[in-house]
């Protein structure tokens, strides 16, 4: 059989310091490499591309013609569900499109953009569920992280008419249309490649993930605060927070809590910098303890916190708050401890236990989960489908998208073209 060529677009840039989801496009396109000819692709950032294992394409977010050699040589395309103008050119293909929606970015823009004015919240969230359910229509193929997130997306395609009889007579379970792909982890242990940030004999925690609005960063500071009196040793560092407006708030009220409780620069650290992807394991294999805390909210309910997998492939317990994928896990195969939302007394009797246990307590426990989640297994549902009979299948019939959203498409189509392809939309 002939290698299938596989375009992943990235939502974010492939850079140094990458965010999740262009972490997930770059081990995604690593799995697949090994089955098919595979070519990333991201939007240009403010750091130049690294050198990657793997080819990459970049193009300004506003235009895609860049992108029109690899969609025209694709057998399948993968992406995040894309802007009007990208999946327009996607769609003129005619290859195959796999919509990944591991990131349910519904729910998670009614935190992005909590105490924003009305306006802006509607607009906003129109147009991402447009491209969301864009997505949907447009996929030969849906990939999500859970399977609570899986229960999410068949419900959306299940009111969207977008489930037929047909489909349903061919596949009961319905996984060669939706199925799950989690985030993963790397196969190859971590190595240190350089110095972390421990100082002396400190107990160093650390925060591993962005410090953004839909988490509870106060919790984990209150918590520290608790323990600092009995435990002088002890700092939680923030190993970064993400370059966005967006994190701006939550950013300083974590800084201004640090501070009112005489912490700041003590028992609580932050790291100004975004620490780049290749030297994120110096930083976990110095810590202790990792800890991840979120308020209980919708997002919560859908997420799957892909910074808190670094700490299960560094072999780094975890303490963090109940409610999502990952949390479940860590409490059903002993990777830590979960804890009650808000409940900072709690967390802190939670990092105090793990602590005291000691972190080579929960090695095998996290050697077991690393090797279950290592991206070839994780992988593997979404490299069947493009290796297997998935991309030669006909087209499936899709009903028209509304008036509304084809009109909201066209109208951002038009807004790019009148600028030149120069603007946009920033919130």
């Amino acid at each position: 059989m002939d290698r299938k060529r596989v375009l992943l677009i990235s939502a974010e840039p492939l850079a140094a310091r990458m965010p999740g989801p262009a972490i997930r496009t770059y081990e995604l396109g690593r799995a697949l490499a090994a089955h098919a000819d595979v070519v990333l692709a991201c939007p240009r950032g403010d750091e130049p591309v690294p050198e990657l294992a793997l080819p990459v394409v970049s193009f300004p977010r506003a235009d895609p013609r860049p992108l029109a050699g690899e969609l025209a040589r694709a057998s399948v395309v993968v992406a995040q569900p894309p802007w009007p103008h990208v999946a327009a050119a996607i769609r003129r293909s005619g290859a195959c499109f796999v919509a990944d929606l591991y990131d349910p970015e519904p729910f998670e823009l009614l935190e992005t953009l909590a105490g924003r004015s009305r306006a802006v919240r509607r607009v906003a969230g129109t147009l991402t569920l447009d491209r969301v359910l864009a997505a949907l229509r447009d996929a030969r193929h849906v990939v999500c992280a859970s399977e609570k997130q899986r229960d999410l997306w068949l419900g959306t395609m299940l009111a969207e008419r977008l489930l037929s009889p047909d489909g349903y007579d061919e596949d009961p379970s319905l996984r060669s249309v939706l199925d799950v792909v989690p985030f993963g982890v790397p196969a190859e242990p971590p190595q240190r490649s350089g110095t972390g940030p421990r100082r002396g004999d400190e107990e160093l925690v650390v925060w591993n993930g962005g410090i953004w609005n839909w988490l509870d960063a106060p919790t984990a500071i209150r918590a520290v605060a608790e323990l600092a009196p009995r435990r002088p040793r002890l700092r939680l560092v923030f190993m970064g927070s993400a370059a966005r407006s967006q994190a701006e708030p939550a950013t300083a009220q974590a800084r201004a809590l640090a501070q009112e409780l005489g912490l700041l620069g003590t028992a609580v650290t932050f790291n100004d910098d975004w620490v780049p992807y290749e030297q994120r394991a110096d930083w976990l294999l110095d810590a202790d303890c990792a800890i991840s805390t979120h308020r209980e909210h919708l997002e919560t309910r859908f997420a799957f916190r892909t910074r808190l997998l670094d700490c299960i492939w560094a072999g780094l317990p975890i303490v963090c708050t109940r409610g999502d994928e990952l949390a479940e896990r860590v409490e059903r195969q002993g990777l830590g401890a979960a804890v009650a939302a808000g409940d900072h007394v709690a967390a802190a009797h939670a990092l105090e236990a793990v602590l005291d246990r000691g972190r080579d307590a929960y090695g095998p426990a996290l050697e077991q989960a690393r090797q279950e989640l290592a991206w070839e297994r994780a992988a593997a549902p979404l490299v069947g489908w493009v290796t297997g009979g998935g991309v030669a299948t006909g087209s499936v019939r899709r009903p028209r998208a509304d008036l509304g959203r084809r009109a909201r498409d066209a109208g951002f189509r038009a807004v790019l073209r009148a600028s030149g392809r120069r603007w946009w939309p920033a919130l």
